[in-house]
């Protein structure tokens, strides 16, 4: 039976070009690469009732009529359903090339299931972690807050974000980081939306809230540039892979209330 085939060299997917020039993950019975005997195989749930496996190399594949693509830009290329399935495939792959030996005891792990692994020696077991991160969308009027943090690669402004901490609520969290980065206060606290975020194994959730007080003062640990813009004068802003642009389209379009489109 034929299978997708998710194949990745570290954060790079293998896509082959159709017949019509466009790129798909490769369809087959048989790998579309050579795997060693030692190889390990990745199960995948099923993807409109195709199975799917994925793979990773050690060095890209070079052969003609494919093309190795990161996994963000293969979001401009690939169906959704694809592409978040990929996503799955380089958590997965990540969190079985990371986590070989048992962290209490030391001992080599073995598989138990398709999504954990179990030590042989003491029985602890373990799963693929997720790291939570918020990401906020912060309203004054008529004007959006935005910043650009300094781990950007391009001259684009976001939306102020971080990392749940152990022992606060996502909502919690919200409010720290905004007053951590921008020493403003915030109110009326409204989930939005999330979505996985594998990269390498995230899980981004999405709010957005209201001014509540504080001159802004940015972090600049954290921040290059923020401030409050209005709809006719944005600046450079995420593409439509992130979040922050569904909540900055969302709020451009005047239906946060409603979250985020299915």
């Amino acid at each position: 039976m034929k299978s997708y085939w998710f194949v990745f060299c570290r954060d790079e997917l293998l896509l082959r070009r159709q017949p019509d020039g466009r790129l798909a993950v490769p369809l087959g019975e048989e790998a579309p690469v050579c795997l060693a005997p030692e190889q390990t195989v990745q199960p995948l749930p099923d993807l409109g009732g195709v199975p799917c496996r994925a793979v990773g190399l050690d060095a890209p594949v070079v052969a003609e009529g494919c093309v190795m693509m990161g996994l963000r830009a293969s979001f401009d290329v690939l169906e959704l359903p694809v592409y978040r399935m990929a996503g799955k495939a380089r958590e997965l792959l990540y969190w079985d090339a990371s986590t070989r030996f048992c962290g209490v005891c030391g001992a080599p792990l073995r598989r138990s299931s398709a999504i954990s692994k179990r030590c042989p020696a003491c029985g602890r077991e373990v799963w693929p972690p997720l790291a939570t991160a918020i990401i906020v969308l912060v309203r004054r009027g008529d004007e959006v807050l935005l910043v650009q943090s300094n781990k950007f690669r391009g001259d684009y402004f976001g939306l102020v974000a971080g990392f749940v901490e152990t022992g606060e609520t996502l909502e919690e969290c919200v409010a720290r980081e905004v007053r951590e980065e921008t020493q403003i206060d915030v109110a009326g606290i409204r989930y939005f939306g999330s979505q996985p975020w594998p990269y390498p194994s995230g899980l981004m959730v999405g709010f957005y809230a209201d001014y509540a007080g504080g001159e802004l003062r940015l972090q600049r640990s954290e921040l290059n540039k923020g401030g409050w813009f209005r709809r006719d004068a944005l600046p450079a802003i995420p593409g439509k892979l992130s979040m922050a642009r569904m909540l900055l389209d969302a709020w451009l379009e005047d239906r946060l209330e409603l979250g985020r489109p299915q």
